[in-house]
């Protein structure tokens, strides 16, 4: 594969999950270690990413407040988010982390809802602060900075003792078979707190991320209440996912 394709590839691969390890791409793209190092140490010389320890992250998704960068299938997202307001009912008590998608949702709640939501990402308590009817409340601890999410022991602590309406979560990936996987382990459990602290659990995706799986497992299919993506419920895409009881949205 040419560099130009290949370094293309990777930063497909950055949008679609927001941050991506070289050792997961050297087996994707079959190169060598050192190539991909190359490829993301010229990506982010050119402003394209952001270097990290091990791979490599989104512009836009740490810096989702900075008009200059492009957020990966906005109005896909922004879509999503629209479907997922239907959930919202007032005086619920929402639990969420962050992301892109769910910035979308934090600017569209409608004002006339009153809601108390409960997060451990700071950009969406910001986002959401600008709702008069909201009550936001942070769950703080130690802040990873290449997701802008609090992370650790006091986090999920503090989770254990919670059981909100609902639990908003967005995805890595997302199988019918493997479940709710992700790649990093200090984020899954912190996920896998977000999910016990919920009576019900709503996954918000762009389409691309299912029947995709990352090597950490979050929880299995059969514990998600509702999947909205940007397709149509009738999409033969969801077959399996209905199979597992979910709601398609």
């Amino acid at each position: 594969m040419r560099k130009s394709k290949r370094q293309e590839a990777i930063l497909r691969e950055i949008d679609l999950h927001n941050k991506v390890f070289s050792v997961e791409l050297s087996e994707q793209l079959n190169v060598s270690d050192d190539t991909i190092r190359r490829d993301l140490h010229e990506l982010a010389q050119e402003g394209k990413i952001i270097k990290v320890h091990g791979g490599a992250i989104s512009k836009s998704f740490v810096a989702p407040f900075n008009n200059e960068h492009v957020t990966y299938a906005v109005e896909s997202k922004r879509k999503i988010a629209s479907k997922a307001i239907t959930l919202l009912k007032n005086n619920m008590v929402i639990i969420t982390e962050g992301g892109t998608t769910m910035l979308e949702l934090a600017k569209m709640i409608p004002s006339s809802l009153k809601l108390t939501i409960i997060t451990i990402s700071p950009q969406v308590a910001i986002t959401l602060a600008q709702h008069d009817n909201l009550n936001v409340i942070g769950i703080g601890g130690k802040l990873i900075k290449n997701a802008n999410l609090y992370i650790g022991a006091s986090v999920v602590n503090q989770l254990a003792g919670l059981k909100a309406d609902l639990c908003i979560l967005g995805a890595n990936a997302f199988s019918s078979e493997e479940g709710l996987t992700d790649a990093d382990w200090e984020v899954v459990q912190v996920k896998k707190g977000l999910i016990s602290s919920a009576k019900k659990v709503a996954v918000i995706s762009i389409s691309e991320k299912l029947n995709t799986v990352k090597w950490l497992n979050i929880c299995a299919a059969s514990q998600v209440n509702y999947l909205i993506t940007e397709r149509e419920p009738t999409d033969p895409l969801f077959t399996h996912f209905i199979q597992k009881n979910i709601t398609v949205i």
